[in-house]
């Protein structure tokens, strides 16, 4: 699914709501769940594939991999990755942008942090000069046009949200799909962002116990946000979830007494499908039980 799949379903009007997933298994809840669109978050693969905090470690390749898994397991929702700072020049970005479109990615975000970047809602981010990042911009754009293109700055904290604004409508003048500023801290910035730009896709993150106020998608959509990513929801409850599970495991040394806490065995082989690929190994006069 291409970047044009996700402009269309922008221009019906409704707000996209997009959860973060870091693996096929997420992903696939968040479709049965009823969502067309996920967010492949940096800080959720760096959490669970290495189990490190979003401070640069996860590389461009290991990205790229968990996107092409994703997109295998659960081709029918539309893939929007995360880029980071493009993992380097315009020239890194480039190659990013292709390896992104192998992986089937329908997007991605590609922001002016300096590197080692860090999560957008972390203290000490530091930005790239605004012509450096417009150049990466420049780059991606030029050489795709497929792929849906988000300008995140996370300039609002180091220099001020004046200056995110004036990023964010430099980025909107090169053509890109979606302007991301990061982190605003009360509704009224929200609303001076909007007002600043009101001709372009407008993208809001919301981070339980982050920076930025928690609104619904219908309310972000009045204020005139309308690509709303919830990077950290589901994995949030799936760390919680496990810890508590964990603990009575350790404790009680079985979770007999606490099955509702648990997906049931034969629910998990039907999120997986084993019946659809019971018939597939059928078809073919294989076995499988």
């Amino acid at each position: 699914m291409s970047g044009d799949d996700l402009r269309d379903l922008l221009a019906t009007g409704a707000p996209v709501v997009m959860p973060g997933v870091w693996d096929a298994i997420s992903a696939r809840l968040a479709a049965k769940a009823g969502f067309s669109t996920v967010f492949v978050s940096g800080y959720a693969v760096a959490g669970t594939q290495l189990a490190v905090p979003d401070i640069g470690y996860v590389t461009q390749t290991e990205m790229a991999d968990v996107a092409r898994r994703i997109r295998l397991g659960v081709p029918e929702v539309l893939t929007v990755v995360d880029a980071d700072t493009g993992f380097g020049n315009p020239l890194n970005t480039i190659r990013t942008v292709d390896l992104w479109e192998q992986a089937g990615a329908t997007g991605l975000f590609l922001e002016d942090q300096v590197f080692p970047k860090r999560c957008g809602h972390m203290a000490g981010k530091q930005v790239i000069e605004r012509a450096d990042w417009l150049a990466k911009l420049r780059a991606a754009r030029s050489h795709s046009s497929s792929l849906f293109l988000t300008a995140r700055t996370d300039a609002r904290a180091p220099r001020g949200l004046d200056e995110a604004i004036e990023r964010g409508r430099a980025a909107r003048d090169l053509g890109v799909d979606a302007v991301f500023v990061e982190a605003p801290e009360s509704i009224d910035e929200l609303e001076q962002i909007a007002r600043a730009l009101p001709d372009v896709t407008l993208v809001a993150n919301m981070v339980e116990t982050g920076k930025t106020p928690l609104l619904t998608g219908a309310e972000l959509h009045e204020l005139g946000f309308d690509l709303i990513v919830s990077p950290l929801t589901a994995l949030f409850a799936a760390v919680k979830a496990m810890q508590d599970a964990l603990a009575i495991l350790a404790a009680e040394g079985s979770l007999r007494d606490h099955l509702g806490q648990l997906a049931t065995f034969d629910g998990f082989t039907s999120l997986v499908e084993l019946e659809r690929h019971r018939a597939l190994d059928a078809a073919f006069g294989g076995d499988v039980a």
